[in-house]
């Protein structure tokens, strides 16, 4: 049972990083306007470089497939393979992974936002925890009307999830998870934090984003 339940988990973490691989904002933007998505903008492969660099619909479209892919690893793992809760986090960290690192852009990717936020609302909806749920999406909304900036706003979110999985539900390696989720999308956004931070001329233009293009 225990080998079953290990080779199991382990193809759950390999389907979530191939799901987290697939490029979509790449593929979007190949299909809107013949271009590379890694040569425009900040070069990141997500929504919000989607949005700004090609167009609102092409980012929409790119931002819902990659919370779909976060939350279909989750759901393969939870529902289809019924895993134990290590193998089900591990399964949604990897699609993160995946979607940073993607095997099919070798190894170049997105920042993880859209892919994290879309296995967490399935996990914590599925270990019916939907209060943490309800807190972390208060606490980005509210960042976001401060200060609208969207990049900053799902930080300051992923910043106190550890917080709200610890208080919530007393889970230890939920917590843990939570730590390494939030340095795996810290290590893709310090490159661009730091450059937003050189071209910003005061601290206030750094956390308030008030319609100007930034490295997405």
């Amino acid at each position: 049972m225990i080998v079953n339940e290990v080779v199991t988990g382990i193809s759950a973490i390999i389907i979530g990083y191939l799901l987290g691989s697939i490029p979509s904002a790449y593929i979007a933007t190949r299909l809107a306007i013949g271009k590379d998505i890694r040569k425009l903008g900040g070069g990141n492969v997500g929504g919000l470089n989607t949005y700004r660099e090609v167009g609102l619909w092409p980012g929409v479209a790119v931002s819902i497939i990659d919370m779909g892919k976060g939350a279909a690893a989750v759901a393969i793992a939870i529902w289809l393979f019924e895993l134990s809760p290590l193998f089900v986090l591990l399964a949604g960290l990897f699609s993160v992974i995946g979607h940073n690192w993607m095997v099919f852009l070798k190894f170049t990717g997105g920042k993880g936002m859209g892919a994290a936020f879309g296995a967490l609302f399935v996990l914590l909806l599925g270990y019916e925890y939907w209060q943490g749920l309800a807190i972390l999406f208060g606490i980005i909304l509210i960042s976001f009307v401060i200060t609208r900036n969207v990049a900053l706003s799902m930080g300051i979110g992923l910043v106190t999830l550890p917080f709200i999985v610890w208080f919530g539900m007393g889970s230890g390696i939920g917590t843990l998870m939570s730590v390494i989720l939030g340095l795996i999308i810290a290590i893709k956004f310090l490159p661009t934090a730091r450059a937003a931070w050189a071209r910003s001329k005061t601290k206030r233009g750094f956390i308030f984003d008030r319609g100007k293009k930034r490295e997405a």
